[in-house]
């Protein structure tokens, strides 16, 4: 599949009051969110609670969702870790399950240099037939991959594109320079996107479409048509959101507004626990401000 998606939402992943996976919530959640505009659905990433989910679950997951959103909706599957091994057998999982696309992250705690970052992602996209998306995300994983990395992986045949979050819009700005038209880069987070895809970028990989997927629907097109005022008047009423959304480690403020909305996404795993009162506050204030029916049961 050509993942060719500008507006995708990073998903969460939904719960039992027993802490189980909820795979019909799932299946739910996707195609709600696919009704409301997401062309694309990163499932089991950061979002999607990854680390807290076993082999199997991740499995369960891509294959619900796959078969909920059917075969026009992009699947990215959050499948690999700090290991190279295991990340090959989650890609090769993944193509298993349906998945349209696996997403890359950069390792996080064993610090590798940027040729091991290198290596680790060539061998991933080798395995698989799949088109592979890298995510850089400094702020979970304490490691950047520089704008070098990231243009030679480029030149690897299906590693198409990445989701960058490392707010460094020099850096951001370098590889959309320095890259093939058919590279694309993703902003990786939400108060970023009008500034990525104003440089060339060529969307978003978001956690704010949960709720607000026409608004930075309508602020891409803005931007594409180079009307940048339309697209900064529709930012500046989404920023708050963002900051609300980003109070405290994603995704507990997302699970929490979506059960505050009348969809039961559960309670984050331990570790993350619900968000505290004063982020409850500040959510409920933010959500108010946006006409979000599309959770509410008839």
């Amino acid at each position: 599949m050509n993942i060719d998606r500008r507006m995708i939402t990073a998903m969460v992943t939904p719960m039992l009051l027993s802490g189980e996976v909820d795979l019909g919530a799932c299946a739910e959640l996707a195609r709600i969110l696919v009704q409301q505009g997401s062309e694309g659905l990163v499932v089991t990433g950061t979002t999607g609670e990854s680390p807290t989910l076993s082999n199997e679950e991740k499995q369960s997951i891509w294959k619900s969702v796959k078969s909920a959103v059917g075969p026009e909706v992009a699947i990215i599957a959050g499948a690999t870790n700090y290991s190279t091994k295991e990340s090959i057998a989650g890609a090769e999982a993944a193509l298993s399950a349906g998945a349209d696309a696996i997403l890359l992250t950069v390792p996080y705690y064993n610090k590798p240099t940027q040729a091991g970052l290198y290596e680790h992602f060539k061998a991933i996209a080798s395995a698989v037939p799949l088109p592979c998306i890298l995510y850089n995300v400094p702020s979970r994983t304490s490691l950047n991959m520089t704008a070098e990395t990231t243009i030679q992986l480029s030149e690897v045949s299906n590693i198409v594109g990445i989701k960058e979050a490392s707010g460094n819009l020099d850096q951001i700005a370098r590889i959309i320079n320095k890259t093939e038209d058919n590279f694309k880069v993703w902003s990786g987070n939400d108060a970023d996107t009008l500034s990525v895809v104003a440089l060339g970028g060529y969307g978003v990989i978001s956690v704010a479409s949960h709720f607000v997927s026409k608004q930075i629907k309508e602020m891409i097109d803005f931007l594409l048509k180079s009307d940048l005022k339309s697209a900064n008047h529709i930012n500046g009423q989404l920023i708050t959101l963002y900051d609300a959304l980003f109070q405290e480690s994603n995704p507990i403020p997302t699970k929490w507004a979506l059960n505050h909305l009348g969809f039961q996404a559960g309670k984050p795993r331990m570790p993350l626990m619900d968000p505290s009162q004063n982020t409850k506050k500040i959510l409920v204030s933010e959500l108010n401000k946006f006409d979000i029916k599309f959770y509410k049961k008839n």
